[in-house]
């Protein structure tokens, strides 16, 4: 779908580029002879051109519309999924183990147990001795545990283990850029949904990566129009 976007938008540079090159050709001076079939020209050049625009942002428009869908339905297949981050990776670990006992441990879920994950395992290639130890993809069996253990992730701090959300690609990249943008801070996911504080500290869910920007944009606050009495003014007396 990404791919789809940037082709479309790579079609619409090249179109208006094309459409400018024409237009300066038609706006060089015509000869005598010539001037009546420029104009007709210049007018067809025009309506064209409004069309396809139109028809290049309405398709834009849907590919967008269709590739959040998209996202929608693939980040609802991730809701029983969380990724931990630093826990140490040992050979021929048992991953599902090591959750277990960081879920017992240092979360303090005393009813954790290898029935409460369905699937789980590292991420990337196997980790040496001068790499950070890959993080854990782990998918429980219910949302409801998958909740317990991420409203217990501050208990982890100062640990070198985090816990985050696993994000689709196009999340993820936005939710690097909100943070990169305003800090860490006062960027954070709940439920896959993307949120930050603005200027103003109101708390904004961002939906797509062109909305980083639209944060600092301040609200144009509503002013009440003036009252203009009714009564009529008195005129000023003069003193002889």
């Amino acid at each position: 779908m990404e791919q789809v976007e940037k082709s479309l938008s790579q079609m619409m540079e090249m179109f208006q580029t094309r459409m400018a090159n024409f237009e300066a050709e038609l706006q060089k001076s015509p000869s005598t002879s010539s001037a009546t079939t420029a104009t007709g020209l210049a007018a067809d050049f025009s309506s064209f051109k409004v069309f396809v625009t139109h028809s290049l942002n309405a398709l834009q428009t849907q590919i967008r519309t269709l590739s959040r869908t998209v996202d929608n339905l693939e980040m609802l297949g991730r809701r029983k999924m969380l990724m931990i981050h630093g826990l140490p990776e040992q050979e021929n670990e048992d991953t599902a183990q090591v959750v277990v006992e960081m879920a017992t441990n240092s979360l303090k879920l005393g009813d954790f147990s290898l029935g409460g994950i369905k699937r789980c395992h590292r991420m990337g290639r196997p980790a040496t001795a001068s790499r950070k130890p890959r993080p854990i993809i782990v998918k429980f069996q219910e949302v409801t545990l998958r909740d317990q253990v991420w409203f217990r992730k501050s208990k982890l701090k100062n640990s070198g283990v985090t816990i985050s959300e696993f994000l689709t690609h196009s999340r993820h990249c936005t939710f690097m850029a909100a943070r990169q943008k305003y800090g860490v801070n006062k960027c954070w996911t709940a439920a896959g949904n993307i949120y930050s504080l603005g200027s103003d500290n109101s708390r904004r869910r961002i939906d797509d990566i062109t909305e980083v920007n639209e944060l600092e944009k301040p609200v144009a606050a509503a002013k009440s129009p003036k009252k203009v009495s009714s009564k009529p003014r008195r005129a000023a007396v003069v003193k002889k």
